[in-house]
């Protein structure tokens, strides 16, 4: 038997209606009916937060921690 290690699809394009059935199963009993909503409003929250990150550009430079090499306290001798 020959294996075609050639193919180029991504291995997810292979998941069907089953697979996708039994992860919203799997995911139901870990974490409970009740919690699934919150979770997926959660993870829209941080992927709009996200998004909104990176097109707006930095307002202020980034706050150097205290006793790092250029940091006001450091002392060089």
């Amino acid at each position: 038997m020959h294996i075609d290690d050639t193919r180029t699809e991504p291995l997810l394009a292979f998941l069907g209606p089953t697979e996708l059935w039994i992860v919203l199963g799997a995911l139901v009993f870990l974490f409970g009916a009740k919690k699934l909503p919150e979770m997926a409003r959660a993870m829209g929250s941080s992927v709009t937060q996200f998004k909104k990150g990176l097109d707006t550009p930095e307002e202020e430079p980034a706050k150097q921690i205290d006793g790092a090499p250029g940091s006001d306290g450091d002392t060089k001798s």
